[in-house]
């Protein structure tokens, strides 16, 4: 028998907005700007389907959302939307307004930054992620990516942990690494008999900066099996959704680098800049 909650989880943008905004929204690709109550613009972010994506904004679960989230969820009055032909055109439409507009609430793609690529290696003391400035000949790596390289690596990091060292829970990430510190290096240790995760690990990585982001899922999925705290679930699905989206806006990066006559860059290297607002 199911337990009833006794508060509902907060809905601002509903009790704002109104049910009928919600209901009438496009299910076409295209961009969204959140606006206060000045009308300036705190967060722009882009859309497959514009009904889906600003959906899942109607529930503010505190158990769900990180604070700064929620805080944008209160401090927003309108939401502006501009449909766009298709998925391409809306990527260039956000990257073109992320630049002019730099909203406080986005953490990537308003500068363009010094270029970063996210790098890892397997030694002696275990697995290594890093963020190098370019690309060196002891490490795989994958950029540049900008200030995401950052944002990215904290997520797989904890990711990588996790699904290595699962008895533990996330509960047992090292201090610091949850609320995504940033340091020089990374590393998940060789410890308990877990150099063959490790080494999975590695190879997982170098399948999903070849564009096949399910073999990491599905690994970490499969390591992470028996965990069934609410916990250790949001901390696990909150990095995979980080990695989901980022996979998402690589290939449709490399839509319209072809579309405009870009050129794409290989695992490991190349000129390639990931215009991408942090995940909601």
């Amino acid at each position: 028998m199911s337990q009833m909650l006794l508060f509902p989880d907060p809905r601002p943008l509903v009790e704002r907005l109104g049910p009928d905004f919600f209901r009438r929204l496009p299910e076409t690709p295209g961009v969204y700007l959140m606006r206060d109550c000045t009308e300036t613009v705190l967060y722009v972010g882009k859309a497959k389907n514009l009904r889906k994506r600003l959906s899942s904004y109607r529930v503010a679960n505190p158990d769900r959302m990180r604070r700064r989230h929620l805080r944008l969820l209160r401090e927003v009055q309108r939401i502006e939307l501009e449909p766009c032909p298709d998925d391409a055109a809306a990527l260039a439409r956000e990257s073109a307004l992320l630049r002019s507009l730099r909203p406080k609430f986005n953490r990537a793609g308003t500068w363009p930054g010094a270029p970063r690529f996210l790098a890892w290696r397997i030694t002696s003391t275990g697995l290594e992620l890093a963020v190098i400035p370019k690309p060196e000949a002891d490490w795989r790596s994958y950029g540049p990516l900008g200030i995401t390289a950052i944002h990215l690596r904290a997520a797989l990091a904890r990711l990588i942990w996790c699904a290595a060292f699962s008895d533990s829970g996330a509960v047992g990430l090292p201090e610091g690494w949850f609320a995504g510190r940033q340091c020089e290096m990374y590393t998940i240790p060789h410890r308990n008999r877990q150099e063959m995760r490790l080494d999975k690990a590695a190879e997982r990585l170098g399948n999903y900066f070849a564009g096949q982001a399910e073999h990491l899922r599905e690994w970490a999925l499969a390591c992470t099996s028996s965990w069934t705290h609410p916990f250790d679930l949001s901390v696990r699905d909150g990095d995979l959704e980080t990695l989901n989206q980022f996979a998402e806006r690589t290939f449709n990066t490399k839509r319209v680098a072809e579309v405009f006559g870009f050129g794409v860059p290989p695992l490991g290297g190349g000129a390639f800049e990931f215009p991408r607002a942090h995940p909601l």
